[in-house]
């Protein structure tokens, strides 16, 4: 079976010149540094006391056993045969992991056309923001009857989350009356936190009623596909073992102690010696498929919560060809040389389409041709202007080689933030406007420190500057 390939040209010195591209001399100078930061994290990686104690756990995540497969596989087939509709509620990495997968391994418009669905529920993601609109609209249009819920929270307390499944609760409740939570599962942590109660309390009175699974200790939301995201590929006819086996290549890859030979490892360690030391500090992710832009929208926040701290992190642009080409692409080549552009190139499409003879320098030309054609124009145009861009290559959008594609990017996040030295698996600035929330809104139990803070430091709002 072909392997995804990192194809790393571009960014050398040879391609798009010294003042902006990696030197052997470059990669020669940090060479100690890769090695000690390759050691650091296979020590962490090393034991499962300090996996979960790190929040590294996520590691293990394409390793899980066939027995746990197996029962997520049938409750997702189970929900899926007696439901028209399934309602996710989940922010961060369990709306974007699942929205990734959901338009990478599913034929464009699945929720628009029946016979798309092949006898399988329309799929929804809400609890992921505040906006009243949008809940209130789909709930509006649903059956309550035929809905089934997934909330995912690992302590039952995120804002958007929490104010969303309440809505969601009470209308099941109102229309389909006690037995409503038999149409809820929850996935949240296996014993702490305030949906877990609420599970436990709800299970005691019915077993079949709010029934669960766990999001694993050790496992970040940013980096819990393989774990939460499990349930929502099972219910939509995703083979989970095949993305499952995706993810163990590129885990086996990533083992390789030559970083030259270890794809996720090298590019972590190139994309920061061209920020560290070229100065590109934004990190551009355009896949040449429309059906990755929300896989480049889940990476925009694994690569934002993970190392965006302590006056570092490159910042993540979440783009896609062939659109934005017409847009964010003149910047590419025109403006500040501050970035680097990754491509994600597909060599087989799931279909395809000729154009008709009759039409002129595009007579006979297939659409995959053209898209291959515009990412290859696109490369020159940025080489030409010694803009520095590198490509992933996947032989075709498949849940095995999507499941490549995610551990690849999880590995080398986790890798630069081990070069960057930085804590790449919690998010304190996710915090803050959690905690400003909290005070207004009167929680009990903030931190005394945290409303000192909040106290000493009001927004200030002059009527002059407002216009």
């Amino acid at each position: 079976m072909k392997e995804i390939k990192f194809d790393f040209n571009n960014l050398f010195s040879l391609n798009i010149g010294k003042l902006h591209g990696v030197t052997e001399n470059d990669l020669k100078a940090v060479s100690r540094q890769a090695l000690a930061a390759q050691a650091n994290l296979k020590k962490k990686l090393s034991t499962e006391a300090s996996r979960v104690k790190l929040s590294l756990e996520w590691a293990m995540l394409p390793f899980q056993s066939r027995k746990t497969i197996d029962e997520i596989s049938r409750l997702g087939q189970e929900i899926s045969a007696k439901y028209d509709d399934v309602l996710f509620l989940g922010i961060g990495g369990s709306y974007l992991g699942l929205k990734a997968a959901q338009d990478a391994l599913l034929v464009p418009y699945y929720n628009d056309f029946k016979k798309l669905r092949n006898d399988r529920p329309r799929i929804y993601f809400e609890g992921n923001n505040l906006d009243p609109d949008t809940l209130n609209s789909l709930l509006k249009n649903l059956n309550p009857k035929k809905t089934f819920v997934v909330v995912i929270s690992k302590s039952g307390e995120t804002t958007e989350t929490k104010a969303a499944f309440e809505i969601v609760e009470l209308w099941l409740k109102k229309h389909v009356g006690n037995f409503y939570g038999r149409q809820i599962i929850a996935i949240t942590d296996p014993e702490s936190g305030t949906l877990r109660k609420k599970v436990n309390l709800e299970h005691a009175k019915d077993g079949l009623s709010l029934r669960s699974l766990p999001l694993l200790k050790g496992v970040g939301g940013r980096f819990s596909e393989f774990n939460m995201g499990l349930l929502h590929l099972a219910i939509i006819g995703v083979d989970i073992k095949q993305v499952l086996s995706g993810a163990t290549q590129m885990a086996k890859r990533c083992s390789k102690e030559n970083i030259m030979q270890n794809p996720a490892y090298l590019y972590a360690l190139l994309h920061y010696l061209l920020y560290r030391k070229k100065g590109k500090s934004i990190a551009i992710l355009m896949p040449f498929s429309e059906s990755l832009k929300s896989t480049a929208d889940w990476y925009v926040q694994l690569l934002a919560e993970s190392l965006g701290k302590q006056g570092l992190g490159r910042t993540p642009v979440s783009s896609r060809g062939t659109n934005d080409l017409h847009s964010i692409q003149q910047n590419n080549i025109e403006g500040e040389n501050n970035k680097v552009v990754t491509f994600i190139k597909l060599e087989k499409f799931k279909s395809d389409l000729a154009m008709p003879a009759t039409s002129g320098i595009l007579s006979g030309r297939r659409y995959s041709q053209l898209i291959s054609l515009a990412q290859e124009a696109t490369e020159w145009a940025l080489v030409r202007a010694q803009r520095p861009n590198c490509t992933v290559i996947l032989p075709a959008l498949t849940p095995y080689y999507w499941g490549t594609l995610l551990f690849f990017f999880e590995m080398a996040t986790a890798f630069e933030g081990e070069l960057l030295k930085v804590n790449a698996f919690d998010q304190p600035g996710v915090e803050g406007y959690k905690n400003y929330m909290y005070y207004k809104l009167n929680k009990p139990g903030i931190p005394q420190e945290v409303i000192s803070q909040i106290r000493n430091h009001p927004l200030k709002k002059d009527s002059k500057f407002i216009v």
